[in-house]
């Protein structure tokens, strides 16, 4: 299975779960007396609006290179991050100003089996968080991060509901507004998180150099492909779930040009056969002086 086919399902995998926990967590909070709840489901609600879009995002990207797009259409993935974050923050609006009237009307203390729905749903969401998150490590997908993240941030909403209840349930009348406090410390967390997502998408979108590793494996695998002497510049830009290598290769002077040739071809093809992830090297190749 492919990298971007990998992806896929794993996003199938996150609209199902938040759509399931979207209405768990909406009825708990409307009958257990908890808008920390529902401010949650209302989170989980704009995940599977997200992940959806992660999910539109991951099967345009993998569209082959064309006619218009020799590069491929990979650019579309960080452009779809951008939008998931934009939910984010649209999501910790919400939560907040919605925080903030409740905690100016009075109302009753949440009910105590709410507790018990926010600790199984703190425990989903991380493992969920976890399972997507390392499937964006094994794809180099940037949008299935962002949808990792989205995982991250529900537990830790769904981790601040658990706390302010907890201390409107047992610190008792006086303290109803504690889950309120509760959902509006959660969209803090939740608009740090949207900053974390958006900066290393916006360093993909620039071409940002961020890949020092990748450069590193290069320069060695290099080294051991006969006739090759040294490399120089390495640039690498991200592509997606792929990158593009532009590579400058240095081989013995007194050599034909033919030769030089035949000794870049032979280094192309091991290092795609050594790294998949890459999607094409450009390699220009130049005496040793």
């Amino acid at each position: 299975m492919d990298n971007a086919q990998k992806a896929i399902e794993t996003t199938y995998l996150s609209i199902l779960g938040n759509l399931a926990l979207a209405i768990v967590k909406g009825l708990t909070g409307f009958f257990g007396n908890s808008y920390a709840l529902i401010a949650d489901a209302i989170e989980s609600t704009t995940d599977v609006f997200s992940s959806l879009l992660v999910l539109f995002g991951l099967k345009y990207s993998s569209r082959p290179a064309d006619e218009n797009h020799p590069y491929g259409h990979g650019k579309a993935e960080p452009l779809v991050t951008f939008a998931v974050v934009g939910f984010l923050v649209v999501s910790a609006t919400i939560i907040a100003y919605e925080s903030i009237e409740n905690i100016r009307t009075p109302h009753d203390i949440p009910k105590g089996y709410t507790l018990i729905v926010l600790g199984i749903i703190v425990i989903i969401k991380e493992v969920f968080y976890r399972i997507v998150s390392k499937k964006s490590e094994e794809t180099n997908s940037s949008s299935l991060k962002a949808d990792a993240w989205h995982h991250r941030s529900d537990a830790i909403t769904s981790l601040m509901a658990f706390i302010g209840i907890s201390i409107a349930i047992f610190m008792g009348k006086g303290y109803e507004t504690a889950d309120d406090w509760a959902a509006l410390l959660a969209s803090g967390f939740i608009i740090y998180n949207a900053y974390l997502i958006f900066r290393p998408a916006l360093g993909e979108i620039m071409d940002e150099h961020l890949y020092d590793d990748l450069v590193g494996d290069i320069r060695v695998l290099s080294q051991k492909v006969n006739g090759v002497v040294d490399t120089e510049k390495c640039f690498v830009r991200k592509t997606g779930m792929t990158f593009h290598v532009d590579l400058h290769l240095i081989v013995a002077g007194e050599i034909t040009v033919k030769e030089g040739h035949d000794i870049a071809h032979r280094l192309k093809i091991e290092l795609q056969r050594q790294i998949p992830q890459i999607a094409n090297i450009l390699i220009h190749v130049e005496p040793k002086e």
